[in-house]
């Protein structure tokens, strides 16, 4: 479906230059967008390509548009931010041609009695929803998902196949969670029952019941086969428009504050704290009972093993070097201590001699 410029801007806002009537189907990059197709400029150092595009429009930050040698005969969405603005234009234009599901339940979903189900809501095949659960207005449940006892699901959310919430969770207003997530599974909580020592050593590990929940916010996005525990005693929260990609563990009591994201591969142990806005790069671990301050970056396969309480970007990962280089590197880590005694017997003993003149 194609739409005009002007019916664009009408709803996400933006200065037309050039025809407002000019109709585009589609969102595609510089170098390969077609008259028909919008495209947009994120980063300045491809301002060149805005010259030479065959787009039929493109979106443009202001002071992009001053930059370029000729707009004649062109046409341009002015906003602020291309880049998100871009984004909202790709969700509608998705919107418009995917084929909506029509609401009802699936004659292979099991559903208890006592659950509330939504007239609007759509319940897929082999779908099992346990006793007390409400699923709110025009919420999507797709194939094999299952529904522990007791759960809410709000207004607008979609859970993809195979997506297990056990019992007790909050899934907030048009959430989405991705294929195999498991929301609300025991936390990793265990108490030490040993005595004696090596091999006299006997006892076991008690399990430390998980009864709380996991309460997540409004317009949080969860990744495929990412996992979030419940609570020891109260819930986990995933505060609103969090987003975790796929693989992501994130484990019992912790709170990971609005507007964070967090790439794939993460592990986050129990009862940490994230502040808001936070950028947790992929496979970076953090230790529980920590906290992250708000607007804290911590870059790729970093450890964080201690608070971070002040906002900015945190490094602890060795990035990757020539392997010949890293052997040298390795070589005088190894001997980093053997370094620092000789340091410490050339400070003694230029100290004495010091005090010998």
């Amino acid at each position: 479906m194609a739409l005009t410029l002007e019916q664009i801007a009408q709803r996400f806002g933006g200065e037309i230059v050039g025809d407002a009537t000019l109709q585009v189907g589609g969102l595609a990059p510089l170098d390969l967008a077609q008259p028909h197709q919008l495209a947009f400029l994120a980063n300045p150092k491809y301002l060149s390509q805005v010259e030479t595009t065959q787009a039929g429009a493109v979106l443009i930050a202001a002071a992009d548009l001053d930059k370029l040698a000729s707009r004649a005969g062109r046409t341009f969405i002015v906003t602020p931010n291309p880049y998100a603005y871009f984004a909202r234009v790709a969700q509608l234009f998705i919107d418009l041609a995917a084929p909506k599901a029509p609401a009802g339940v699936h004659p292979g979903a099991v559903i208890d009695p006592s659950a509330q189900v939504a007239a609007s809501a759509v319940i897929g095949p082999n779908v099992v929803i346990d006793a007390f659960v409400v699923i709110g207005e025009q919420v999507r449940i797709d194939a094999n998902v299952t529904i522990g006892r007791g759960t809410r699901i709000d207004e607008g959310a979609h859970l993809y196949p195979n997506v297990t919430v056990y019992h007790g969770c909050k899934i907030g207003p048009r959430a989405i969670i991705h294929a195999g997530a498991v929301i609300g599974s025991d936390g990793f909580g265990f108490a030490p029952d040993f005595v004696g020592e090596g091999e006299a050593r006997t006892g076991s590990w008690v399990k430390i019941p998980q009864v709380g929940g996991v309460t997540i916010g409004a317009d949080v996005e969860i990744g495929a086969n990412t996992t979030i525990d419940r609570g020891a005693m109260a819930d986990t929260i995933i505060e609103e428009c969090v987003k975790i990609d796929n693989l992501v563990q994130i484990g019992h009591n912790c709170k990971i504050g609005a507007y964070t994201v967090i790439a794939g591969c993460a592990g986050i142990a129990g009862s940490t704290t994230i502040g808001r806005h936070c950028m947790i790069g992929g496979a970076v671990g953090i230790a529980g009972h920590v906290t992250l301050a708000d607007f804290v970056i911590v870059t790729a396969k970093s450890g964080v093993s201690k608070s971070l309480l002040k906002p900015g970007m945190y490094t602890s990962a060795f990035p990757a070097v020539g392997h010949a280089e890293w052997n040298k590197s390795a070589a005088l880590m190894r001997n980093l201590d053997k370094m620092r005694e000789r340091i410490k017997a050339l400070e003694t003993a230029l100290a004495e001699r010091g005090s010998e003149a």
